[in-house]
This record gives C-alpha cells, sequence and structure tokens, in this order.
C-alpha cells in the first residue's frame, strides 16, 4: 500500500514538473519573442534616424555646398551631422575670408570632413597665419581649395615648422608659398628636412636645391629611403652634385618606375638609339625620359623620316624633343627645307644649330638674311603658304604661329635695321 501511494505521488509530482517545465518553456519564449520584437524595433528605429541623418547631409552638400548628387553621395561616407549649425558656421566663415561657392564646393568635395571643424579655434588660425606671411586674398583661396589638407593640417606641428624649414632653404616667402601649395601634406621631420641634408651633404649647391624643391615639391619630400636610394643611383650614373642636371636626373628616377623608363629606352631604340647613345641624352636632359610616348614619336617621325637626320643628332641635344612641333619645329624646319633645296645653306645642318635658337636669332639667320634670294620665306613661316620643294612627296604645313602678325611685324623691321648695320 505504501508503495502505491509513493508511486501515485511520484507520478503526480512528474506530472506536475513536466506542466510547471511546459509553462515556463512557454513563458521564455513569450518572453524571448517579446525581447526580440522590442529589440527589432529599436533596431530599425535607429536605422531610420540613421537614414535620415544620412539623408540630411546629403541634401546639405547638394543644397548648402554646391555638389552633385554623386559627389555628395560619395561625401557623405565621411561626414554626417543631424543639423545645419556646424556645417554653416565653417561655411560662413570661409565666405568671410573671400572663398566663393566654387572654391568652397571644390574643398568640400575634396575634403569633407571640413564641415565637422571648429571654425574659429582650428580654421580661423590658419588662415591668418598664412596672412601673416604677406599671402594675399586670392592666393590664399586659390592654395587653399586646391590643397584642402592644408585645413586638417596642425598649425603648431606642422605647418608653422614646415613653413619655417622652407624659409630657410629657399630664403624668400614667395617662393615658399609657392612650395608649400605644391607640397601640403609634406612631413617635415621624416621627409623635408632629411631629404634636404642629403642633398647638402652630397655637395649640391644651395641654388640648386632651391631650384629642385621649388620646381619639384612633391618628389623633393617624398620618403626619405627611397629619396637616399635614388640620390645614390644618380651619383652612380656619374652625375655631377653641382650641376643641374643632378636634381634633375633625381627627380626623374624618383618619378617614374623601372618598367616606365625601359618602355621608353625600348621606344628610343625603336629609332636608333643604343643604350650608349640613350644614356648620352638622359645625362644631357633627364626630363627625355619623362616625355610621352606620342610627343617622342611624332617629333622623331618629323626629324628623322621627313627632315632626313640621323637620330643620333637628336640625342645629343634632346631638349629639341621637349619643344613645340605647331610653334616652332615645324615652320623652322619649313624654311630650312627651303633653304636646303636652294643650296643656301650646308647640307650638314644639324638641327639643333637653327631649332634651339631664340626667335630673333633664327629671324636674323635664317629668315632675313635670305628675303631677297627666297622672299616666300617669311610667309612660309607664318603659316601662310604650303612648303613644296622638288619632287618631294612630303609636304610640310606649317600652321599659323600667331593669332595676328603684329608680334613678328614688329620684330622685323628691327631685325633688317640691325642686319644692314654689320
Amino acid at each position: 500500500m505504501f508503495g502505491f501511494l509513493c508511486s501515485t505521488r511520484l507520478l503526480l509530482l512528474k506530472r506536475r514538473t513536466t506542466q510547471l517545465g511546459f509553462l515556463h518553456q512557454n513563458a521564455f519564449f513569450i518572453v524571448k519573442s517579446f525581447a526580440s520584437i522590442t529589440l527589432s524595433d529599436s533596431s530599425h528605429q535607429q536605422q531610420e534616424g540613421q537614414e535620415e541623418e544620412h539623408s540630411f547631409t546629403v541634401s546639405y552638400l547638394i543644397n548648402s555646398c554646391g555638389l552633385s548628387s554623386k559627389s555628395a553621395l560619395l561625401a557623405s561616407k565621411w561626414v554626417h551631422f543631424e543639423n545645419p549649425e556646424r556645417p554653416d558656421s565653417v561655411l560662413n566663415l570661409l565666405k568671410e575670408n573671400g572663398f566663393t561657392n566654387t572654391q568652397i564646393s571644390k574643398l568640400v568635395r575634396i575634403r569633407p570632413k571640413v564641415l565637422l571643424s571648429y571654425p574659429e579655434k582650428t580654421l580661423l588660425p590658419k588662415i591668418e597665419f598664412f596672412r601673416s606671411k604677406g599671402v594675399s586674398s586670392s592666393d590664399l583661396t586659390t592654395i587653399i581649395s586646391s590643397n584642402p589638407s592644408l585645413l586638417g593640417s596642425s598649425l603648431n606641428n606642422h605647418l608653422i615648422p614646415c613653413y619655417d624649414f622652407l624659409k630657410s632653404v629657399l630664403l624668400v616667402d614667395e617662393k615658399v608659398v609657392t612650395t608649400f601649395k605644391g607640397s601640403p601634406g609634406a612631413d617635415v621631420a621624416n621627409n623635408m628636412v632629411p631629404n634636404i641634408e642629403l642633398l647638402r651633404q652630397h655637395g649640391v649647391p644651395h641654388s640648386k636645391i632651391s631650384l629642385f624643391v621649388t620646381s619639384f615639391p612633391r618628389i623633393a619630400f617624398l620618403n626619405h629611403t627611397k629619396f637616399v636610394e635614388a640620390v645614390l643611383e644618380v651619383k652612380e650614373m656619374g652625375f655631377n652634385p653641382l650641376k643641374t642636371v643632378f636634381v634633375l636626373a633625381v627627380q626623374v628616377v624618383l618619378k617614374m618606375s623601372k618598367e616606365k623608363l625601359e618602355s621608353k629606352l625600348e621606344l628610343y631604340k625603336k629609332w636608333g638609339w643604343s643604350k650608349d647613345v640613350a644614356f648620352l641624352a638622359f645625362k644631357r636632359n633627364p626630363n627625355c625620359m619623362a616625355l610621352s610616348e606620342e610627343k617622342i614619336t611624332k617629333a622623331m617621325d618629323l626629324l628623322v623620316n621627313k627632315m632626313g637626320w640621323p637620330s643620333a643628332h637628336i640625342a645629343k641635344n634632346p631638349t629639341i624633343l621637349f619643344l613645340s612641333l605647331e610653334k616652332r619645329i615645324i615652320p623652322r624646319c619649313s624654311v630650312i627645307q627651303i633653304l636646303l633645296a636652294k643650296g643656301l645653306v650646308k647640307k650638314d645642318l644639324g638641327p639643333a644649330r637653327f631649332i634651339i635658337p631664340s626667335e630673333r636669332s633664327f629671324l636674323e639667320r635664317f629668315v632675313i638674311k635670305f628675303q631677297d634670294d627666297v622672299p616666300q620665306l617669311l610667309n612660309v613661316y607664318q603659316g601662310k603658304k604650303d612648303l613644296e620643294v622638288g619632287s618631294q612627296s612630303e609636304k610640310l604645313r606649317s600652321p599659323q604661329r600667331y593669332s595676328n602678325d603684329h608680334t613678328l611685324s614688329e620684330m622685323i623691321p628691327k631685325v633688317v635695321s640691325k642686319w644692314s648695320c654689320t
């Protein structure tokens, strides 16, 4: 009997426990479901808030900053604001300091985070610093809108040290400003100072360093390790640190990859330059390796194929390749081709002797001197007459050199007068 009662109580207890467990499970499920719904609603509300904030930011960038829809969407990845208070204060400060709507739009497009700046605390001191150095309002707005990172740089830790160091190298504020706007992100301590010191250690004169820095500010302040490698490579090539070509070679080596240099060498090989000849040209004017393939091909085609000069002549004077085909090379070649056909100049006349000289010198030696023998020379030079010489199938067309003739017509009487007196 006792055993039966115990068994019955155990069965009832088990059943109650099972029922309670079921109730607990249901309760847990209800609570969990409620929590899930609550979290989902909260997440949804948060997402809606973010979308609303993002929508406001995009709208502001379009309507207040003048950005296109595409630019505004891209910029909104970097900035978010719920109200216009902060960005309005930034725009007002910029406008008060002479920035045009176009410049502001450009500045915001390049550096959207400027809209989150504290105008009086972070922006105005930098503007006042540049003004204290004599930078005009027009120059200031141009410099900053083109290099917005200047507004994001620390005044005390970057801008002032950078400016002071450049002033010690360049001496003149105007040169410092020109260089400064060309190298807004330069690392003063790690790149700028050691790069300049390295050039000094290798004996590069102050004047050449100044030229290098003002002409190629971004190159001059590249990573110091790469800069050391370039300087040593150029020195091993035999360039003289006392001459301008040394720093020119450094900037070419830093600017161009080995693959690009090899590509240019292969192109020059097609025009008959050996490696030794190409190296000779590089030592005379390192930038000949930085010219575009199109520029090289057009100049070589005219000088080698049409005019018949050996490509080695150009290697001796690679500066020829930099000159304008339309404004200089073609008009002068047109004149020389006539003079060659008439036997008025020697056949071994190299291109450097008439392409490189100044305008006045060319007129004196090759146009005015032979006007009585060839009256049409001036018209050919000015592009008013096509050149057809003998049975030559090629015809060079000299484009109109001047939009009007007053520049040349004013120059010629002076040259003629000078010529008649000699």
